[in-house]
């Protein structure tokens, strides 16, 4: 069974850090790319950044520089580390996996920054 499953979101202040993980199983997870989208309230949901199988990385430009995605294949785990979080972070983080048609998303952890 395809499963991811996100952790560590949370309430934090503006400008405090988070890092969330997202633990794959039930497909092969060097192969797959990897993603972290979030989706705020009214909102669209929308890439934040992604990681392919050969460690190609792609951030949205509101986070660059402020957040970094990473992959431990030997955990099947992939990390999004947020620094200097903003009240505009403020969402629901989807983890997703994808390959050629195929793709998984997790249930989503909530991150909330106050100001």
């Amino acid at each position: 069974q395809v499963q991811l499953v996100e952790s560590g979101g949370g309430l934090v202040q503006s400008g405090g850090s988070l890092r969330l993980s997202c633990a794959a199983s039930g497909f092969i997870f060097r192969v797959y790319d990897m993603g972290w989208y979030r989706q705020a309230p009214g909102k669209q949901r929308e890439l934040v950044a992604a990681i392919t199988s050969g460690r190609i990385t792609n951030y949205a430009d509101s986070v660059k520089g402020r957040f970094t995605i990473s992959r431990d294949n030997a955990k099947n785990t992939v990390y999004l580390q947020m620094n200097n979080l903003k009240p505009e972070d403020t969402a629901v983080y989807y983890c997703n996996a994808h390959s050629g048609l195929r793709s998984t998303w997790g249930q989503g952890t909530q991150v909330t920054v106050s100001s």
